[in-house]
């Protein structure tokens, strides 16, 4: 039974910090749906909110509203992007059942799954679960939150340690095959689809922001913009982050809960490593699109056709 309860307890802890869902002991009491539109990004069109306010996640959005270079608009209503769905109450159910999915996909590795929960989604829908990796970050996790040692996890974060293992999780975008596998497919599933689609991690961040931002650079988003989505996970998850921070040092799990803030945030400096190893290994954005993922020119039309007015 100890053992038990100590899987437990690492396995809240890595959600609190890493999947983005508080332990029980420590789950704020108010929805923290109502977070700033993504009007705050720069480059986001103005006046523009995109969130879909739920009560058990705080990063779902619609990824359309966006100006492309030749003065259309990105339709809304086709694509959405999420943290994740394990945590969805009867009211946010009734909320998603609005949008219309008729396809959801789930790039969470099994473990995160075990610890975080399936997908709650309205009747009918089942998630298509394709896994992108996390390269070990959440075994790594386990281990070092579960053993509640501040030594430990000053060594295996510190020092630029939790930002670096991050630059490297964003090369596995590139590098690993299986990874490249299932982002193409899921941008294939958007082209393909006539209804509309959601994709998610854990946090909606990383795996998430970079699926959408290959997905508004093919469909003619300028660079800036695409890249003021990306970071705007900042800004929806920070309050609901700060909470998690402050739960794991209460619940005596990390004495420097900030050694996480690495893992909880999106950077420019982790989008630029995975562009710089697209560059590298394809030439660019582009080989990496069409070699690195296989995306025909059919594909790519079709993506416009489906997401640009």
């Amino acid at each position: 039974m100890r053992i038990s309860r100590t899987r437990t307890a690492a396995g809240l802890a890595i959600s609190a910090l890493a999947l983005g869902t508080l332990p029980a002991w420590a789950a704020p009491t108010e929805t923290t749906a109502a977070s700033p539109a993504r009007t705050v990004a720069a480059g986001a069109p103005a006046a523009y909110e995109g969130q879909v306010p739920l009560q058990g996640a705080v990063n779902v959005r619609d990824v359309g509203g966006y100006r492309t270079y030749d003065g259309e608009t990105v339709r809304t209503g086709r694509v959405f992007r999420a943290d994740a769905l394990s945590k969805l109450t009867d009211t946010d159910l009734t909320t998603l059942s609005r949008l219309g999915l008729k396809t959801v996909i789930d790039f969470r590795v099994p473990a995160e799954v075990q610890y975080d929960g399936a997908d709650r989604l309205p009747a009918g829908l089942a998630p298509v679960s394709r896994p992108v990796t996390d390269n070990g970050l959440f075994t790594q996790l386990i281990t070092a939150i579960g053993a509640k040692d501040p030594v430990k996890q000053e060594e295996m974060l510190g020092n630029g340690r939790a930002a670096a293992f991050m630059r490297d999780v964003y090369r596995t975008f590139v590098t690993d095959a299986t990874n490249r596998t299932r982002f193409a497919a899921t941008l294939r599933d958007i082209a393909n689809s006539r209804s509309p689609l959601l994709y998610h991690c854990t946090s909606g961040k990383d795996r998430t922001g970079w699926t959408t931002y290959l997905l508004l650079r093919l469909v003619g988003v300028p660079e800036r913009t695409a890249v003021a989505d990306y970071l705007a996970s900042n800004t929806y998850r920070a309050a609901y982050d700060a909470k998690v921070r402050e739960a794991l040092k209460q619940g005596g799990m990390m004495q420097n809960p900030d050694l996480i803030i690495p893992l909880q945030e999106v950077r420019t400096d982790y989008l630029d490593t995975a562009l710089s190893e697209a560059t590298q290994r394809y030439g660019g954005l582009q080989g990496y699109l069409t070699k690195g993922l296989g995306l025909d020119a059919g594909t790519i039309l079709r993506l416009r056709e489906r997401m640009v007015d």
